[in-house]
């Protein structure tokens, strides 16, 4: 560009300085990762609170072995590709946090360990870190110890010593439905006083725990709206035996849970707030297909874990309108 007053050559203007980096993008500067984090975990004490209730100094350990182990493991994991350990983020606590809600009180304690490792090593670290993986570690991490652990996980595991559960051979609740065609009552299922994973029992903590984060807007309401639509819709369809209703269905397991604090995490769920919803729809619908038709009594760690591998079809398939309609295609020849 020639300046006309000096003859000379101006400066080319700077070219704007335009940041990449992988997702959660955030619209607003004041809410960032650790924010988000932190507002996690503090939606988690109402869930810790009733677990604390019911299973007492079992949560306490589970919590302490998850989180200290998956911080642990990030730490050594990212050392090892020589990158200072993003520990402050508290993305590796949370992770660790919500693997322990999601394990029988009695679990040993290597099933935590391994897991939040396997979670944190295979389902996060790998990818390239926080912002990068494609399925939710914490799930991933449960996956992994039940294929490691089967037995450790299985029916035996929810047999708490001495423990005041009222419930027959301290079955937790879906599984005395699916084997012995046995129900309760919803109140059990809304206050926690069931047996569980330690983190599931408690519908009503789980609730407001959820109303927290959406509120907050570090969960998207879209998610646990489809999850709840899709399991209504199914339940109402199937049915279910006598005395067990679509509120039974909603109260029990990890369903509500899994909506709020699982299949929220933003790196693993779509872009889109239509995404969000289809998102929603098919974890809903998988958890209640598993229920019904597998041998599985809990579907909600395969149902998250399935549609993580469809959300990049779902991005796709909800690309927003641009203002003013798509943009022309250039015709050639």
């Amino acid at each position: 560009m020639t300046d006309t007053n000096t003859g000379g050559t101006s400066p080319a203007a700077p070219a704007p300085a335009i940041h990449v980096a992988p997702g959660p993008h955030l619209f607003s500067g004041a809410l960032t990762t650790r924010k988000m984090m932190f507002d996690v975990l503090l939606a988690l004490l109402p869930v810790v609170a009733a677990s604390l209730c019911v299973f007492r100094l079992y949560t306490l350990i589970q919590l302490a072995i998850g989180v200290a182990s998956a911080m642990a493991a990030e730490a050594v994991f990212t050392r090892m590709r020589g990158r200072a350990a993003p520990l402050r983020d508290g993305s590796a606590a949370v992770t660790g946090a919500i693997l322990a809600l999601s394990l029988p009180a009695t679990a040993p304690w290597y099933v935590g360990a391994v897991g939040a490792i396997a979670g944190i090593g295979i389902g996060k670290v790998i990818f390239g870190g926080v912002g990068n993986n494609v399925f939710n570690p914490a799930m991933l991490g449960r996956a992994f110890s039940l294929i490691a652990f089967p037995a450790a996980l299985g029916a035996s595991a929810y047999v708490v010593p001495g423990s005041h559960l009222d419930g027959l051979t301290h079955a937790t609740p879906l599984t005395a439905l699916k084997q012995l065609g046995q129900t309760m009552g919803l109140l059990p299922l809304f206050l926690g006083t069931t047996n569980g994973s330690i983190g599931e029992t408690s519908a009503l903590a789980c609730l407001a725990g959820g109303a927290y984060l959406c509120a907050r807007r570090t969960a998207s309401w879209e998610i646990p709206a489809g999850v709840i639509a899709a399991a209504v819709a199914i339940s109402l369809l199937v049915g279910g035996p006598a005395g067990w209703t679509v509120l039974h269905e909603l109260s029990s397991g990890a369903l509500l849970f899994g909506a709020f604090y699982i299949a929220t995490d933003p790196v693993s769920s779509p872009l889109t707030p239509r995404g969000k919803f289809i998102f929603g729809l098919g974890v809903g619908a998988l958890v209640m297909l598993i229920r019904k038709l597998s041998g599985y009594p809990e579907g909600v760690m395969f149902a998250v874990l399935i549609m993580n591998a469809v959300v990049p079809l779902i991005n796709r398939w909800t690309i927003p309108v641009p203002v003013g309609g798509p943009v022309p295609e250039k015709k050639t020849g």
